[in-house]
């Protein structure tokens, strides 16, 4: 039976869309492979708030009054498809996908909706800007993710429904409302990114098991984070970089600069070295990294955003291979060391020399044989010794050969699969 939550006669029926009373949802390993090995993708906020640009939460923080926030909904004039110039970015950055606030907290909906009239083609836009992002996405071959905040500022009912079973319920239909055009009106969705289950503080109270099973039906394939009081299919620590849960899928979500809204003052960005460290912590613990960039009022992406991501791109371009795909897990297998830390694949090992030793450099602790190393860019053998418990690579030049960061990556091929043991104590040496 479908589910009632579906409308039968919706345009994803009439353009061709899965039959939902047949149609199975794809198993969890299935449905999350894409992504995994996917790793990199960037985060979009961007909202009535761009145009004040004192973070997202601004409304709030500043406790604007509603009537007076409402009206940036009428000044807010976007130049023509920025999400173009966002795709092509995410592109050229080695990123494989993104996810756009299509509603933030602020409660203004960014797509052509039919639940309130306080959106983006009924006020200042003037247009469809979800539309716009997902035709930009795959016009760069980029898979696509939406954002969706069930907190809600604006709604009347979105804190009352904490009080009022009767605003619970009203609140309930207009987010289900929400989601099944999102999820209707735009063809394949890759990622749906829930945000702030405030007020409800259940699953059940939100509905969000039936609101999912709906969403799984009209998208089969669909990933769908675990921020609607359900674990669904990944983890999401923010602003940390960390697993979730041991065992389960995770992705680290980062802001660039602080602020994941639009921030000119904002003097704290990331550099490009340091992105490059962050996806080398999720590849290492098999997770993703989700990076934010808030767009201008016009949607442009700030400079700062663009001279760090370029160059993140022509190190990806030239290194993905420590990146991408499937890596293994090396906390607990591999330590650190204080020249670099470590990737792996199989029974292939990438160590990420970011601070460069010179014309030698020694691992310790290694508990397997190395039958080769190697540049990954160019893949130049370096000559190395293994003597017990040491592998020492010699003959290396006295600069660190990435002309972009400064990270070198070496790649070791083991004859087992690699594992390091040190520990924190001294060796000792017998006299005589």
């Amino acid at each position: 039976m479908v589910d009632d939550l579906i409308h039968p006669c919706s345009d994803f029926w009439r353009k061709g869309g899965h039959d939902v009373a047949t149609t199975k949802v794809w198993p969890q390993a299935q449905r999350v492979k894409w992504w995994q090995e996917a790793r990199f993708g960037m985060f979009i906020h961007w909202g009535l708030y761009s145009q004040l640009g004192r973070h997202e939460w601004v409304m709030n923080r500043e406790r604007i009054p509603l009537k007076q926030y409402e009206q940036l909904a009428d000044t807010w004039k976007p130049k023509p498809r920025p999400a173009r110039e966002w795709a092509a970015l995410a592109r050229k950055a080695g990123m494989k996908y993104m996810v756009m606030t299509t509603k933030h907290h602020e409660g203004f909906c960014l797509w052509d909706t039919e639940q309130t009239d306080y959106n983006a083609a009924r006020r200042g836009p003037g247009r469809d800007l979800v539309r716009e992002y997902v035709e930009a996405c795959r016009e760069f071959g980029l898979k696509i993710g939406f954002y969706y905040s069930l907190m809600d500022w604006h709604h009347p009912d979105g804190a009352r429904c904490a009080r009022d079973e009767k605003a619970r319920r009203r609140f309930s239909e207009f987010t289900t409302g929400c989601v099944r055009e999102l999820m209707t009106n735009y063809g394949k969705i890759d990622i749906l990114w829930y945000d702030v289950a405030w007020p409800l503080n259940s699953a059940k109270a939100w509905d969000s098991p039936r609101r999912n099973a709906m969403v799984r039906r009209l998208q089969p394939h669909i990933l769908i984070n675990n921020r609607s009081w359900l674990d669904e299919d990944f983890g999401t620590p923010e602003e940390h970089i960390r697993e979730a849960e041991k065992g389960r899928a995770w992705e680290a979500c980062m802001t660039f600069n602080g602020s994941w809204g639009y921030m000119p003052s904002g003097i704290d960005w990331r550099s490009t070295r340091e992105v490059i460290g962050m996806l080398r912590q999720c590849a290492g613990g098999f997770g993703n990294l989700l990076l934010n960039v808030g767009p201008a009022p016009d949607g442009s992406v700030p400079p700062e955003a663009v001279e760090r991501l370029i160059p993140v791109g022509r190190w990806l371009a030239a290194n993905g291979e420590a990146v991408y795909g499937r890596t293994d897990r090396v906390d607990g297998v591999m330590e650190w060391m204080p020249c670099g830390q470590f990737t792996a694949k199989g029974k292939d090992l990438y160590y990420w020399v970011s601070r460069w030793p010179g014309n030698e450099l020694a691992l310790g602790g290694l508990k397997m044989r190395v039958a080769r190393a190697s540049y990954v860019v160019g893949g130049k053998p370096i000559r190395f010794e293994q003597t017990g418990g040491r592998l020492v690579f010699k003959g290396l030049p006295k600069a660190s050969p990435d002309r972009v960061a400064g990270v070198t990556v070496i790649k070791l091929r083991c004859r087992s699969k690699p594992r390091q043991e040190l520990g924190a104590g001294c060796v000792v040496l017998k006299k005589g």
